[in-house]
């Protein structure tokens, strides 16, 4: 499906501000949704002169009007005559008859989306930038309950703050935090002083639980949460501004272990704060669990780092051993064991630097290449690696037989191929959504054309590519001098398990 962006770029004539300020206002949407009990499209004006929906949000509050979606579609015939006078006076309009829809009686409102130029400033664009089409379902009208009545109120305050340009409010939070609160979580509404003038059920039951007694109205909102709060040791220096009604922000306020995530809505009119809305959502559960992942990926972080110093422990003890060794077969096979055992400890020491349990490969290998140098001085080599292309981040699970494997290689390459002698090795990395493909090449003495060594370091990378990683691997003799060991794994494969 296309996003809102795409739509409007593919349609509509709104500059890129528009379309940001368009994006806030879609973050908001579904609150007014559920504040209005009715179905919200936002509209934006065509280059043709026509408007297609780009939008639509659904109640949760109340039933929906419109089972299919019509993002995309241009505008009904019976709504453009709305829709068109909303735009062209800038001012919010209503329908003057019920509107019938697919035999239901429906009234709808447009309310034209203007922005300001410039943040703090009165001035707004020449015309909308779309129009908010509200929906309303009138048959299934009742006597409304208070809270009805108040959502309704709070609705219409926002639609005409919208019609004004100072919603949304561009200091707001950019983005949705998990656990946001939503309209049917908790609704408390603040005069211009911070008293509570209304209290949803779910508003005060959250305060409840904190250890507040009694009702909320009547009640100033900052002297409440400033006695839940008496004892607390370190408060969220935001918290006044947000139980005040003064700064549309959010904050968590904790009190005898229940954590209510609040979210101020300050409410203007004609320039002027006149009150706000405090939407309130029991969180403890969500930062309980936000805790516990947190002391996972800690732990899984210290497991790492322990696991990488215990490695590096093994490695300087075949160091040691092999220095001490009077065998040079002995002393080989030592130090084949210390690189490998060094090759697993990059990756344990890259996982333990982050909370992913992905690595960046690149920087991985480059860790690996230093060991060439090592390879090389025993043997009266002078290798010089050259290292193109990227691997991109794998998965921890690949990273470690894939840098085990790719060690061995590059260890084969200088002992063997470049023996007492100077030369390049050189690994190309190429990565595809399908496929990694690796190459290492060496311009040494190389193999004879058909035969691949038989030694420990080669069973080791067939079990690694073939087995561990489903992959596939061949050696060939570059024509003229070296040999070419060519690597692929398919990123499927990878993806699936």
């Amino acid at each position: 499906m296309s996003t809102l962006s795409d739509l409007v770029q593919a349609h509509g004539r709104a500059t890129d501000e528009d379309i940001d300020w368009l994006h806030l206002l879609v973050s908001d949407l579904q609150l007014l949704a559920d504040l209005a009990f009715a179905d919200i499209v936002l509209w934006v004006p065509t280059r043709e002169g026509g408007f297609v929906a780009v939008t639509h949000a659904r109640p949760s509050s109340s039933a929906t009007l419109f089972y299919r979606d019509f993002v995309g579609q241009e505008i009904k015939p019976e709504w453009s005559g709305l829709v068109s006078a909303a735009y062209d006076s800038a001012a919010i309009t209503d329908s003057s008859a019920p509107d019938w829809y697919e035999e239901t009686p429906t009234r709808v409102r447009a309310v034209p989306v203007m922005r300001r130029l410039v943040p703090g400033a009165p001035e707004l664009t020449e015309h909308p930038i779309a129009i908010l089409t509200r929906h309303t379902n009138l048959s299934e009208a009742r006597t409304p309950s208070r809270q009805e009545l108040t959502f309704n109120e709070c609705a219409n305050e926002l639609f005409a703050m919208v019609a004004a340009g100072v919603f949304p409010d561009l200091v707001a939070p950019t983005g949705p935090r998990r656990g946001a609160p939503r309209a049917s979580d908790g609704l408390l509404t603040l005069d211009v002083d911070g008293i509570v003038t209304f209290a949803s059920p779910n508003g005060l039951s959250a305060f409840n639980r904190m250890g507040f007694v009694g009702e909320l109205e009547g009640e100033s909102l900052a002297e409440v949460t400033s006695d839940l709060l008496e004892n607390a040791i370190a408060i969220d220096e935001s918290l006044p501004l947000v139980v005040t009604g003064r700064a549309p922000w959010r904050t968590d306020l904790e009190a005898r272990g229940v954590s209510v995530s609040l979210r101020a809505i300050p409410l203007r009119e004609n320039g002027e704060r006149v009150g706000a809305i405090v939407l309130s959502r029991d969180v403890t559960e969500l930062r309980h669990q936000e805790q516990e992942l947190l002391t996972k990926d800690a732990t899984i972080r210290e497991i790492h780092h322990r696991v990488k110093n215990n490695l590096q422990t093994v490695a300087s003890l075949l160091r040691i051993q092999a220095r001490r060794s009077h065998s040079e077969d002995a002393r080989d096979s030592l130090n084949h064991a210390m690189r490998r055992v060094g090759a697993i400890a990059v990756v344990h020491d890259t996982l333990s630097e982050g909370l992913s349990q992905n690595v960046d490969f690149d920087a991985v290998f480059e860790r690996v290449l230093l060991l060439i140098a090592e390879v090389a001085s025993p043997h009266q080599t002078k290798a010089h690696p050259v290292s193109t292309g990227s691997f991109g981040e794998l998965p921890s699970a690949y990273a470690t037989p894939l840098a085990l494997a790719l060690t061995e290689l590059v260890t084969n390459a200088v002992e063997h191929g470049l023996a007492g002698r100077e030369g390049e090795v050189e690994i190309n990395a190429h990565r595809t959504s399908e496929t990694l493909s690796v190459k290492v090449r060496d311009n040494g003495v190389g193999l004879a054309e058909g035969k691949v060594g038989t030694g420990l370091g080669t069973q080791i990378v067939r079990t690694l590519i073939q087995g561990e990683l489903g992959g596939t691997i061949d050696w060939h003799t570059i024509m003229g001098s070296g040999t070419e060991v060519t690597i692929e794994v398919p990123m499927t494969w990878l993806r699936k398990t």
